[in-house]
């Protein structure tokens, strides 16, 4: 009934790491579960890997933009010494060509040779003096070029060694991102297994909660999943549903949290039936949301939610052909009452796309 075109998994780059996540069991450790199966565990170690995934992430990105950035810094710092050491050349020809000069306007002579040849004292003191000081700018000129050319020689090695000191620690936190990624996909599949089976046996696990974060502002209403793509939306078609869809599908890896939309009383928890694991809520101006196709459930029917609180976490349970969030808005806490819950999020600040 309920599905979204496969897409590939994608780790959301943040997802809800603003804070720590604290566990605490619905039963007491080491206790069996609701359905008499193992305690509480494997959500909670499913959302402790997406913060550590989320984390390793943040930090590759921002080695990987280190490591770039000297890359940049040392290819501006090579150009420059080339056009130093093309200077360099320059002024060597220059020196190369006062020379050839002086040796043809006789500065090649020996004093003594040139004293007789010059029509005046005054005249040969002049010449020595022009070429005094022209030796002696074109003397500077490269010295302080050489000099030049050492320091950014210098500056060039530092910035060379930089970059390969990052890039091997970009290198070693793309492998330390890639085996927290590869626990976090097993740690997945065992919890949406453990979703498999309450559902064909009916009976939901014990509720494993997570104490959210202080909200950081006061929103009344909020997206039920971060880092989503949107699939089947409301009205579509499609061959698994008996009419028309009658949600928003978010598709998000398994194990993503999922959100109270808004404030509201849990009035349904169901292990069962084409939603799988679903939970539904009721809110203060009538409207119902419902979460279906979980993995986990992290409240109880009952309870009270505030806004953005995680009540669970998303899976494939039920009718699913992929891990995704079946959302739906509904005017009574029973399918068949579905309204388009875009345009409904849209009208209470929660624009979703």
């Amino acid at each position: 009934m309920r599905s979204y075109r496969r897409r590939p998994l994608v780790l959301p780059v943040l997802l809800c790491a603003a804070g720590l996540l604290v566990v605490r069991p619905a039963t007491a450790e080491g206790e069996p579960g609701g359905d008499g199966g193992p305690g509480p565990g494997l959500s909670a170690q499913v959302a402790r890997l997406y913060e550590e995934a989320a984390v390793a992430t943040q930090e590759y990105e921002a080695g990987r933009v280190e490591a770039e950035a000297q890359r940049v810094k040392a290819q501006r710092l090579e150009q420059l010494l080339v056009r130093e050491r093309q200077g360099i050349t320059v002024l060597r020809e220059d020196l190369g060509r006062i020379a050839r000069a002086q040796y043809r306007g006789g500065g090649g002579l020996p004093v003594a040779a040139q004293l007789v040849l010059s029509s005046s004292p005054d005249e040969l003191m002049r010449g020595q003096r022009v070429l005094t000081r022209t030796n002696l700018a074109v003397d500077n000129a490269i010295g302080k070029s050489r000099r030049a050319e050492s320091r950014l020689a210098a500056d060039e090695a530092r910035a060379a060694a930089a970059r390969k000191a990052l890039e091997g620690r970009t290198a070693g936190l793309a492998v330390l991102k890639k085996g927290i990624e590869q626990k976090l996909e097993q740690a997945r599949w065992q919890l949406q297994g453990q979703a498999d089976a309450s559902v064909a046996a009916g009976a939901c696990r014990g509720a494993e909660r997570f104490d959210r974060p202080p909200a950081s502002d006061a929103r009344t209403w909020a997206v039920p999943v971060d880092g989503y793509t949107l699939s089947a939306g409301f009205g579509s078609g499609g061959a698994l549903w008996a009419s028309r869809h009658t949600g928003q599908d978010f598709a998000v890896p398994i194990g993503t949290p999922v959100k109270a939309a808004g404030a509201g009383r849990v009035v349904r928890v169901s292990c069962g039936g084409a939603f799988g694991i679903e939970i539904v809520l009721q809110h203060a101006d009538g409207y119902y949301t419902q979460y279906a196709h979980l993995a986990s459930v992290a409240v109880d029917q009952g309870e009270s939610v505030s806004a953005g609180q995680w009540i669970g976490q998303s899976g494939t349970s039920g009718n699913s052909t992929g891990p995704h969030l079946h959302f739906e808005v509904r005017v009574t806490p029973d399918m068949g009452s579905a309204v388009d819950p875009v345009p409904w999020l849209a009208a209470r600040g929660v624009p979703v796309g």
